[in-house]
């Protein structure tokens, strides 16, 4: 599968073309794709967790990771979450580990159990402290996602997937800063890279350019988040320092208590958005579901992700 920009982009973007048109849908394969959860704070919200995973469960997805909470909250419920996968499903989860909060032997101790109960993918990140607090280094722990790869790799020998940001993560002292801790994460043994949420294409695709240059050979999945609560969404991006397209609110405006029509619309926006990408070589996407089925579901469906049997 191809992950960056195949020769016949890389020859478009010299010639000032940015993006490939919109194609036919009879010239698409169907993509790859995998799913975050987020792990559940009450009962009523673990049923509706276990909902949305029987839910995209039949879609196949390459795998499916649970996230963790700032300054390490959800820990424990991230670690049931993860190991509820392993026993009752026969999805590949990833957990979520980050630096916040822990001596490093903490860390590795979370990492062995997952190793022991059948845990082999890992998303190592740096992770935000807690109360929009600033990011301090735990003096006995890791400092930064490299150097938690380095660790988990001493640990076991996990599939290590870490973060991108297309937009430059808003600590960094500069984009090229900020593209070369991404090479450190993946020259310490991570093998893929997950791009943090984004809406214009184009400055995805420029990120892809860059980081060919800078010598990063490693898959950067494209992050894709559905959005059906807008203002929730640009509350968000503004603490993440993703950018929202003018045309965006252009086309939520007046939708607020129209929660089907603003559905329908996501769910346009989001298929639009990777159909477009795979116009420009990218044949692998990761879906924030934020627990909700039917929209991904959906998605997934007009890119023409169909449900399969299960594994014999």
């Amino acid at each position: 599968m191809t992950h960056s920009p195949t020769p016949d982009t890389l020859e478009r973007w010299a010639s000032g073309t940015r993006i490939a048109p919109l194609p036919t849908r009879e010239g698409l394969a169907p993509p790859a794709i995998s799913f975050e959860f987020f792990p559940p704070k009450t009962p009523a919200l673990e049923a509706q967790l276990w909902t949305c995973i029987e839910r995209l469960a039949t879609l196949r997805p390459n795998f499916v990771s649970v996230t963790y909470g700032a300054g390490g909250s959800t820990q424990e419920r991230t670690h049931a979450t993860v190991l509820r996968i392993v026993q009752e499903t026969d999805l590949t989860p990833a957990a979520h580990l980050t630096c916040v909060g822990a001596t490093r032997e903490a860390v590795d101790d979370v990492a062995r159990r997952y190793w022991e109960a059948g845990v082999r993918h890992i998303v190592a990140l740096r992770g935000d402290a807690p109360n929009g607090e600033n990011y301090v280094p735990h003096p006995g722990g890791y400092a930064f996602a490299a150097d938690l790869v380095t660790g988990l790799k001493k640990v076991a020998d996990f599939e290590i997937t870490v973060a991108a940001y297309p937009e430059t993560h808003p600590q960094a002292a500069s984009p090229e800063a900020d593209l070369d801790n991404l090479k450190r994460k993946l020259d310490a043994g991570a093998t893929r890279a997950i791009s943090q949420v984004f809406f214009d294409n184009a400055i995805f695709l420029r990120f892809l350019d860059r980081a060919l240059a800078a010598g990063i050979k490693a898959p950067i999945v494209p992050g894709i988040m559905p959005v059906t609560n807008f203002t929730q969404a640009e509350k968000f991006c503004a603490a993440c320092g993703t950018s929202v397209p003018k045309w965006m609110a252009g086309m939520f405006e007046g939708l607020d208590d129209d929660v089907e029509t603003r559905r329908m619309v996501s769910a346009a926006v989001a298929a639009e958005q990777v159909r477009l990408l795979q116009a420009n070589g990218i044949d692998e996407f990761h879906f924030y579901t934020l627990n909700r089925p039917d929209l991904t579901y959906a998605i997934a469906r007009i890119l023409g992700v169909k449900p399969q049997p299960k594994a014999a």
